[in-house]
C-alpha cells in the first residue's frame, strides 16, 4: 500500500481495495497484474467511480441522487484544493491524483454520465446518445493513462477499450437494467423485455451490439503493444474476461433475459495465467 503517515489516508486506500475486490473481481484481477506500486492508485480511482455509480443506483435517495453526486464531486475537488480529505473513500483519490499524476480533471465527464442515470426512466433513444454516455464512463481510462505510462495513441486505445467494456456490461445486464427502469441499448422495446426469454427482435438488436463491442475490442488490440511490458497483462486480462462474456451471449443465441451472462470468478484467474504466460 502507499507509504503515508496519515492513517485516514491509508484506511481510505484499503477501503477502495475492498470495494474493488467485492464489486468487480475482474478488475481486481487486472489490477493485481500491474506493478505493486501502481495498484493503490487504481484502487483509489475505482473507489471514487464506484461510489458515484452506487449513488446513481440508490433508489432510496429518490430525487436527491443528483444532489448527492454533486456532493461526491465537490468532496474530491475541495480535497484536491486543500491537499487532503478525511473522507473514508474519496480521501484515497485526493492523495493518489497528485502522487501519481492522474488526469483527475477529466472525471467531471464521468460524473455527467452518472447524472444521466438519475433520469426516470432512463432511455437511450439513439446510438449517438448511448455513445455519448459511454464516452463519459470511458474517461476512466485516460484518467489512469499516466499511471500506465500511456501516451498518444495508447490513450485513445484506453478510451476505446473503456467503451467496449461498458457496452459489454450493458449487453450482459439488459435484464438487470430493465428491472431498474433503464434501457441503454437503443432499439430495445419494453414489451420484449418483460419476458422470460428473448424475442427474435431483441436477439437481433443484441447481436448488433455484440458485433459493435467486438469491433471496439479489435480496435483496442494494438493498445498492448503501445504500453510498457509491465503494464500489458492487466489490459489483456480485462479484454479476455469481457470478450468471454460476449462469447457466452453468442452461445446463448443472444438471449440475455435467461441465464446469467456474468463473468465467473475463475475466468479472471485463467486470464491472469494466460497473460503472464504470453
Amino acid at each position: 500500500m502507499v507509504s503515508t503517515a496519515d492513517p485516514k489516508v491509508r484506511d481510505a486506500y484499503r477501503a477502495c481495495r475492498r470495494m474493488q475486490l467485492r464489486h468487480d473481481p475482474t478488475f481486481f484481477a487486472a489490477t493485481r497484474c500491474l506493478p505493486a506500486d501502481r495498484r493503490p492508485a487504481l484502487y483509489a480511482l475505482y473507489g471514487y467511480v464506484r461510489g458515484a455509480d452506487d449513488i446513481a443506483d440508490d433508489t432510496t435517495l429518490n430525487g436527491e441522487r443528483r444532489t448527492a453526486l454533486d456532493r461526491w464531486q465537490a468532496e474530491l475537488e475541495e480535497g484536491l484544493e486543500r491537499g487532503r480529505s478525511d473522507h473514508p473513500v474519496v480521501g484515497a483519490l485526493v492523495d493518489a491524483g497528485p502522487r501519481f499524476g492522474l488526469k483527475i480533471e477529466l472525471l467531471p465527464r464521468y460524473m455527467d454520465s452518472m447524472r444521466s442515470d438519475c433520469d426516470e426512466p432512463v432511455r437511450m433513444a439513439s446510438q449517438d446518445e448511448l455513445d455519448h454516455y459511454m464516452e463519459g464512463t470511458a474517461t476512466v481510462g485516460p484518467v489512469a493513462a499516466p499511471l500506465l505510462n500511456a501516451s498518444g495513441d495508447a490513450v485513445d486505445g484506453l478510451a476505446r477499450l473503456g467503451v467496449a467494456l461498458q457496452l459489454t456490461n450493458f449487453i450482459r445486464d439488459v435484464r438487470v437494467d430493465w428491472e431498474m427502469g433503464r434501457i441503454y441499448l437503443p432499439g430495445l422495446v419494453e414489451e420484449d423485455l418483460d419476458r422470460s426469454a428473448a424475442t427474435h427482435r431483441l436477439r437481433e438488436h443484441v447481436a448488433q451490439q455484440v458485433a459493435r463491442a467486438r469491433a471496439l475490442f479489435s480496435e483496442s488490440e494494438s493498445l498492448g503493444d503501445s504500453l510498457p511490458a509491465s503494464m500489458r497483462p492487466g489490459v489483456k486480462v480485462a479484454r479476455a474476461v469481457y470478450s468471454g462474456v460476449l462469447d457466452r451471449v453468442e452461445r446463448n443465441t443472444y438471449d440475455v433475459l435467461g441465464a446469467s451472462m456474468k463473468a465467473r470468478p475463475w475466468d479472471a484467474v485463467r486470464a491472469m495465467a494466460r497473460s503472464r504466460a504470453s
